[in-house]
C-alpha cells in the first residue's frame, strides 16, 4: 500500500536508503544513523509522504549482529492512510543516534524508555534521563545480554515523617460532615 513511500524515499535519498523491505504489508525502509533526523524530517514534511503522526519508538536487540542494537521508529500520515517504519543501527559501544524530539514533542518518553532499557543515547534530547528504572539500577534490562538472575544494588531507605491528616468528611461547612 506505502510502496510509494519507500520508492520516495529511495529516489530523494538514494543510496542512504540502506534497504527496504515490506514484511507483511508494513513498509520499512533502514538507514544509516546520521541520515536518521533528515530522513524522519522528509517523511514528517514531504506533501507525498505527509506522515504527520507520530505512532511509536522502540528499540530491538540482535546480538549476533556488529550493530546490535535496532531502533524503531513508526509513522502514520492520517491524510493518506499509509504507514512507515523507519529503523537505523548502532552498536552496543557506541549506542548514540541523534533526538527525534524537534520533529515531534510526544517522541520525548518513548526516547527516554529506549535510553533506560535499551541503553540507547539520543544525542540533543532535552532530558534524557530514566524513566522506568531507579537512578542506581545496573544495565540495561532489555539487552539480550542482561542476566535475568542479576540482582541490584537496593535503594536506601528514607524515614519519612507520619503526616496527621483528618479524616475526609469532617471538615466544617462540608455538607456530609459529622457534626
Amino acid at each position: 500500500m506505502a510502496q510509494r513511500i519507500l520508492d520516495r524515499l529511495k529516489e530523494t535519498f538514494g543510496a542512504k536508503i540502506l534497504e527496504t523491505s515490506s514484511p507483511s504489508g508494513d513498509e520499512v525502509a533502514v538507514v544509516a544513523r546520521d541520515d536518521w533526523p533528515a530522513v524522519a524530517r522528509f517523511l514528517r514534511d514531504d506533501p507525498v509522504c505527509a506522515m504527520d503522526m507520530f505512532i511509536d519508538l522502540t528499540c530491538a536487540d540482535y546480538p549476533d549482529r556488529r550493530e546490535r542494537l535496532e531502533v524503531w521508529l513508526r509513522l502514520y500520515s492520517i491524510g493518506h492512510r499509509h504507514r512507515v517504519c523507519l529503523k537505523t543501527r548502532v552498536s552496543a559501544e557506541d549506542p548514540k543516534v541523534p533526538s527525534l524530539y524537534d520533529l515531534w514533542r510526544g517522541i520525548d518518553w518513548f526516547e527516554r524508555e529506549a535510553f533506560d532499557l535499551f541503553g540507547v543515547v539520543f544525542a540533543g534530547h532535552p532530558d534524557l534521563r530514566r524513566i522506568l528504572l531507579y537512578e542506581g539500577f545496573e544495565g540495561h534490562p532489555l539487552r539480550k545480554d542482561y542476566a535475568a538472575e542479576k540482582t541490584q544494588p537496593l535503594v536506601g531507605y528514607r524515614e519519612v515523617p507520619p503526616t496527621k491528616v483528618p479524616p475526609f468528611g469532617t471538615a466544617e461547612g462540608m455538607p456530609w460532615s459529622r457534626r
